[in-house]
């Protein structure tokens, strides 16, 4: 039985999805990375619609203990040779419906097993392979989305340095790969570039000085956007958002919105953007997974984590999420246990194995015509 669709008009707020049409029953739904804050926030989302599984590398994951002990799950970490072959053990044998993993490094292997993960009847909110490389290589993102956003002037440093850096220092120096902001600092000059690699594994990118911002995007199974949710970061901690609004801005909204459509992205995804000198919003990054700051869409009248499950299941989204101005503080809160019960879990089978080394990826390389500036481009 196919879920009912939602109001087209987009000034009628659509009502959350009843997630249990599409099956008779509660879907089982697996998030993982359940101990960071897009898993916790997913978790939370879904309280009272689905049935929900949990998995995590560390015991201590504060969102495994969101769900009853028998539906805990641990894994290996995400980069592991055996992860996605390992979450689809799980998958089986407990018979999952719908997987949603929140943490970058698990997004390559399961995108690039989605024919099996099909065949066990498991539904991944994960985007094609191709578009989560363009996301998590930087220069890769630069280069699939020139001509459809405003990017900062971006090169690849190698031997020659950076003096043919479009927009010239103070400049921002940052790995092509990682998240958070890990390895980034500001250089001043070309002096300031000593000691980063000189293997074009390292990019820089004009300064943007200005406010940043943040919008939450979730796409139907054909790109199509739902909604786009923008809202500035005013306060980060370690990257979270933890003071911000969600603004009634359509030209972050557009700007997202061309963003994932460059990249074929689908799902619950996040766009980062930041204001030039002048003012002009530009591409930082973008998330293909749900976002860390999903609870303020969620405040805001847009319920991103049901709307995308209740897509995977099979409904037909509306024409438009519409959402609302507010302004949100997010704290710290506690999930309080019997001392016996931290580190608790009923499924542990797929761990890496204790004691086992860990898992070092290949060294990063770049082609040597990565080495050209990109420049600017504005719309």
């Amino acid at each position: 039985m196919p879920l009912p669709s939602a109001p087209t008009d987009p000034a009628v707020p659509a009502p959350a999805p009843d997630l249990a049409a599409a099956l008779g029953r509660p879907p089982r739904v697996l998030v993982t990375g359940a101990g960071g804050p897009s898993g916790t926030g997913f978790l939370r989302a879904l309280a009272g619609a689905a049935e929900r599984y949990a998995a995590d590398i560390d015991p201590n994951g504060a969102g495994l203990y969101l769900v009853p002990r028998a539906y805990r799950m641990l894994l290996p970490p995400g980069a592991h040779p055996g992860f996605a072959d390992a979450v689809l053990r799980l998958c089986r044998r407990h018979a999952i419906d719908v997987l949603v993993p929140t943490v970058d490094a698990e997004l390559p292997a399961l995108a690039g097993m989605l024919p099996q993960f099909e065949a066990a009847g498991v539904r991944v909110l994960v985007p094609p392979a191709e578009a989560v490389a363009d996301c998590l290589d930087k220069w890769r993102l630069a280069r699939a989305c020139a001509g459809a956003v405003r990017l900062p002037g971006t090169r690849t440093l190698g031997p020659d340095g950076g003096a043919d850096l479009p927009g010239g220092f103070p400049a921002i120096a940052k790995p092509r790969t990682g998240s958070g902001s890990r390895g980034v600092r500001t250089v001043t000059g070309p002096a300031a570039l000593a000691g980063l690699p000189r293997d074009h594994s390292y990019l820089l990118q004009e300064l943007l000085p200005g406010t940043e911002y943040s919008v939450d995007v979730l796409t139907d199974a054909t790109g199509r956007t739902v909604a786009a949710v923008p809202r500035s970061r005013d306060r980060t901690d370690s990257g979270i958002v933890v003071a911000g609004r969600v603004l009634d801005a359509p030209e972050l909204s557009d700007a997202a919105e061309r963003a994932v459509r460059a990249l074929g992205l689908r799902g619950v995804l996040n766009v980062q953007l930041r204001e030039d000198r002048d003012g002009r919003p530009a591409l930082l990054e973008v998330n293909p997974r749900p976002p860390g700051g999903l609870s303020l869409s969620l405040a805001a009248g847009v319920d991103l984590a049901r709307w995308a499950v209740a897509g995977l299941l099979g409904a037909e989204l509306p024409e438009r999420l519409a959402h609302h101005e507010v302004a949100v503080v997010r704290h710290w809160q506690d999930v309080v246990l019997h001392p016996d019960e931290l580190g608790d879990l009923a499924d542990t089978t797929e761990a890496a194995p204790a004691g086992a080394p860990p898992f070092e990826a290949a060294p990063f390389e770049a082609a040597p015509l990565e080495a050209a500036p990109l420049e600017a481009v504005s719309t």
